[in-house]
């Protein structure tokens, strides 16, 4: 069909294709808006409770218990750059780029933007182009590449009737075709949708703080209330100490500075991998990787280098063994083909003009062939060996290449023939061509490593299974011979099914790979996904962790948590150290966080049901926060720590908690006693109940800093030392006595017994039976 016999549509035909919303211009936003970014980190339950006691502190005039606030603030933009940033990035993930292509309309050609065709346009498409929107061929051949949208490396020849699908890239020919489907109809579109839509930050470490800070929540507007009437109106203190008092309790049991902690401890672990050419897109990825046990690799790229290149090149015949060079020089200098072995080719020979060419045909994937006519030497025919000579004309070579998983082409000569379309005969071989894709340097290495790190791997390919075995098994993979081909399979249970069975997957779908990382997910793993083509986009966005090669496809750089600019996956243990780093110190130092959350609760409680003010003010708290909390956490959470974790946050920051702050209850409740027995004034007996918590809370401190080196002894000593400096320099602050006075004593053997009885504990080891029964995460085998 020539260009002069397609007329096209009518710009009164493309009016009406526009006003009924038929045009190629479809555009989907299914992130949150700003406003609800904003809303969302703002207008939450946690913040809510933390302003409004800070409202009521306000309102008393209470001014410098306020300083918590400050941590209040700091969390909220955190968390708003953090979502504003993920969303910019799903906002740009686009797979069909937004180029101009050739349309016919009223018999005339127009350069057109993609977004201006409409339904039933007619196009032109040529070698080298992008399928701008699903399209049904009318005339002409061409071969395509749909890798980027199914995974299979083959190209398919399409030809009258056959539809080309937006997203994959004609390699050679040209054709004119119908626009079939435009916008959300567009095959490309269908495949992205779920991908363009808002994935929520997971992180175990956050979630659990959330969880805590769930749990308190119902507890604080009640408890608050309560304690606030009873100081009003049994103890006939004044509103503002009734506030203040009241404020200390509920404030203590929301861990304000922890997600700080962890936000800084992740931000540091992001700029650390920078360093090593790694962009981390979500920061909390990093703490998921430290989790992950199942790591699904594509074979593409990730454990290849994803770019073919000549092994090795066998003569085959000796009266042209010097000549091939220039033969194939001569062939590639007249040849159009551009698909990956052709470039494989060109980077091995030089061009050369020794031959004159006459005929040419076009390599094809059906014919597994190309061929031109030497007027000097007969027709030169490059491609499959099976294809080009008689099976007794095979070298034995060439079943070892194809064994090892090489990709073998024959350099053949028909000598004295013409070119024709029929079935090559009389060819003698002249070389065979070992195309590779070779394995990253170090894959070996890694592969072993994150095996014995207890690492599941998973090699998920649109490539033939066998292939894709044969790679694996160079690579070094366990269980390289466990394949199995998933286009056999129809049901979606058999492929549910078959992940628990398999190792290896070939010829897999797009939506074949989500299933597969979603019955892994099902099964209580968590799953790290690597990709670079955008039939890896549905799986990538469904694992916990996404990675994607720098050198891949735009949609899957995108959508990605870890971006390896080097596309380079042997760095992928530099991010597992990075996350065992971050989680292993902030469950370390959670213990001290956590203390104040415990004794808090249990305090109050007590403080209800007998109507006794809770011990400590808002600005006592903060003291503690910023010099026992926060300083000697800040600096622990940078030491390196590649330990694996094997067990669950939460629980374990709760136990290394726990005998701490019952210590504290203890202390708080003898003194109290005791103060009524000896007659201690009401400060004095404050007093002493804020340095025993100091004390208390520096065991902590001690025991995070365990075993100890120079920069932890520094930090144990100095937080001791420094605390106390604090609270006598600014005791008129903290409403505290300079000193203990005439309390020392009791202050001296309240803190001797405390560390005997946290020895006892640890020598019975009862940390490590709850640890053990409470905290130990699942192994898989």
């Amino acid at each position: 069909m020539e260009n002069k016999e397609i007329r096209g549509l009518s710009q009164e035909e493309v009016q009406e294709r526009i006003a009924s919303g038929q045009q190629n211009d479809y555009q989907e936003d299914a992130t949150k808006s700003t406003w609800q970014i904003f809303s969302d980190n703002i207008l939450t339950l946690f913040n809510f409770l933390n302003f409004g006691i800070g409202v009521c502190l306000l309102f008393v005039g209470a001014y410098s218990n306020m300083a918590y606030l400050a941590i209040i603030m700091v969390n909220i933009i955190i968390g708003i750059y953090q979502e504003i940033h993920a969303r910019n990035l799903v906002r740009k993930l686009s797979i069909v780029s937004q180029s101009e292509v050739l349309v016919i309309r009223e018999g005339k050609e127009l350069s057109l933007s993609t977004k201006e065709l409409v339904l039933g346009d007619i196009v032109k498409i040529g070698a080298g182009e992008q399928i701008p929107s699903d399209l049904r061929v009318l005339s002409g051949r061409a071969e395509v590449n749909e890798a980027l949208l199914t995974g299979e490396s083959d190209l398919i020849v399409k030809t009258a009737g056959d539809e080309l699908l937006s997203g994959s890239y004609l390699t050679s020919g040209s054709v004119f075709a119908e626009t079939i489907r435009v916008g959300a109809d567009n095959y490309a579109v269908r495949l992205t949708s779920e991908a363009k839509t808002h994935k929520a930050i997971h992180s175990e470490l956050v979630d659990s703080i959330r969880k805590v800070s769930k749990f308190t929540s119902f507890v604080i507007i009640p408890l608050g209330i309560i304690l606030f009437l009873e100081a009003l109106f049994i103890r006939d203190a004044s509103i503002k100490i009734s506030v203040i008092a009241s404020a200390a309790a509920l404030l203590g049991m929301l861990p304000k500075g922890l997600v700080l902690l962890i936000s800084i401890a992740l931000t540091t672990g992001v700029t650390k991998l920078a360093k090593k050419r790694i962009l981390v897109q979500d920061m909390y990825s990093i703490e998921t990787l430290a989790h992950v046990d199942t790591l699904c690799l594509d074979k593409t790229g990730t454990i290849t280098e994803g770019k073919m290149s000549i092994q090795r090149v066998e003569a085959l015949h000796p009266v042209y063994e010097n000549a091939i060079s220039e033969i194939m020089g001569t062939y590639l200098a007249e040849s159009s083909d551009n698909n990956i072995t052709m470039r494989a080719l060109r980077d091995y020979f030089a061009v050369s003009n020794r031959y004159d060419v006459t005929e040419k045909l076009a390599f094809s994937s059906d014919r597994k062939w190309g061929a031109m006519e030497f007027p000097e030497l007969g027709v030169i025919y490059v491609g499959a060996p099976e294809r080009l000579v008689t099976e007794e004309q095979l070298p034995e070579s060439l079943l070892s290449a194809q064994a090892n998983g090489y990709r073998v082409l024959m350099l053949g000569l028909a000598p004295n023939q013409r070119l024709t379309d029929d079935a090559p005969h009389g060819v003698e071989p002249l070389a065979l061509f070992e195309i590779d894709d070779p394995i990253r340097k170090n894959a070996k290495q890694t592969l072993a490593y994150l095996h014995n790190e207890g690492v599941d791997l998973k090699v998920i390919s649109g490539d033939n299974p066998f292939t894709v075995s044969n790679i694996a098994r160079r690579a070094g993979l366990p269980n390289y011979d466990s394949y199995i081909d998933l286009s056999t399979l129809t049901e979606e249970s058999e492929v549910r099914n078959a992940v628990h069975e398999y190792s290896v997957f070939g010829r897999v779908s797009p939506q074949q790979k989500k299933i597969l990382v979603n019955e892994l997910k099902e099964s209580g793993r968590t799953v790290a996904m690597t990709g670079d083509g955008v039939n890896d986009v549905l799986a990538l966005r469904e694992a916990d962790c996404s990675i994607a090669m720098a050198e891949g496809d735009g949609a899957t750089r995108q959508i990605a948590n870890l971006v390896l600019l080097d596309s380079d996956f042997t760095t992928l243990p530099e991010v597992l150290f990075e996350g065992r780093r971050v989680v292993n110190n902030v469950t370390k130092v959670s213990g001290i966080f956590f203390i104040k959350t415990i004794y808090s609760f249990i305090l109050s409680i007590i403080c209800a049901v007998t109507a006794i003010g809770f011990p400590f003010i808002p600005i006592q708290i903060t003291l503690i926060d910023l010099a026992i909390e926060g300083y000697p956490s800040f600096f622990l959470s940078f030491e390196q720590d590649r330990k694996k974790v094997t067990y669950r946050y939460l629980p374990t920051a709760l136990i290394n908690a726990l005998p701490n702050a019952l210590l504290v209850v203890l202390n708080i409740i003898v003194v109290y006693l005791l103060g009524d027995i000896l007659s201690f004034t009401n400060l004095e007996t404050t007093t002493l109940m804020y340095y025993l918590l100091i004390g208390i809370s520096c065991m902590a401190v001690i025991k995070a800093c365990y075993p100890f080196n120079p920069l932890r002894i520094f930090l144990a000593v100095t937080t001791v030392i420094g605390i106390y400096v604090a609270a006598m320099l600014f005791h008129h602050l903290l409403e505290v006595n300079l000193g203990l006075g005439t309390t020392w004593p009791y202050f001296v053997g309240f803190m001797g017994i405390n560390i005997v009885l946290r020895l006892l504990y640890w020598k019975a080891d009862i940390q490590s039976y709850l640890l053990n029964k409470f905290a130990t995460t699942k192994v898989f085998e």
